[in-house]
C-alpha cells in the first residue's frame, strides 16, 4: 500500500502535461454565469491563471486581454482569466479593467489544485492552459509576459492551428 501511495503522490507531483485530459471545472464568472469546461467541448479553451486581483502584474495582464482581446476573438476559442479570489473581487476587478471576457473565481481552490497552479502562498501561479476541442491539454505556458498576454495567446492559438473566425 505504501508503494502505491508513493507512486500516486509522484504522479500528481508532476502535474498536468500536454496530452492529458483537462480537469473539468464549474466556476462562477465575473459575467454572472457559471462556466463549465464541459460546456465548451468542440472549442479551444484558454485559461489564464493569475495570482490576485488588483495587484500590479495581474492588472497589466487583465488590461492586455481587455484592450487586445480582438486578437484572441479572431480564433474559435473561449478565453478566461482565473484566480482563487472571491467572486466579488473578480467582478470588481473585471469592471475596473473593463474586461469583456469572464474572470473565473475558484475560492475553494479545488480547480487550482487540479490544474497544479496552487502555490505554497495559497495563490494561483501565473500559468496559461490551452485545452483542445477534444478536452485534452494542447499547451501549457508558464512564462507569461503580462504586458503582451493577449498577443502571446493569439500567437499560440495560431501556432496550435486553431481555426480563425471569418
Amino acid at each position: 500500500l505504501a508503494v502505491l501511495l508513493c507512486a500516486a503522490a509522484s504522479m500528481t507531483a508532476h502535474g498536468l502535461e500536454v496530452g492529458d485530459l483537462a480537469p473539468d471545472f464549474e466556476l462562477q464568472g465575473s459575467d454572472g454565469q457559471t462556466h463549465r469546461l464541459a460546456d465548451y467541448r468542440g472549442k479551444t479553451v484558454v485559461i489564464a491563471w493569475f495570482p490576485k486581483a488588483y495587484t500590479r502584474g495581474c492588472t497589466i495582464e487583465c488590461k492586455s486581454l481587455a484592450e487586445n482581446g480582438s486578437m484572441i476573438r479572431a480564433y474559435q476559442a473561449a478565453y478566461f482569466m482565473a484566480s482563487v479570489d472571491p467572486i466579488e473581487d473578480n467582478v470588481g476587478f473585471a469592471e475596473q479593467q473593463k474586461a469583456d471576457f469572464p474572470l473565473l473565481s475558484d475560492p475553494s481552490k479545488q480547480t487550482a489544485r487540479a490544474y497544479n497552479v496552487l502555490g505554497s502562498s495559497g495563490l494561483a501561479a501565473r500559468h496559461t492552459y490551452y485545452i483542445g476541442s477534444n478536452g485534452r491539454i494542447v499547451a501549457i505556458d508558464k512564462n507569461i509576459r503580462p504586458s503582451t498576454s493577449a498577443e502571446d495567446i493569439a500567437a499560440k492559438l495560431a501556432e496550435l492551428d486553431v481555426p480563425q473566425v471569418f
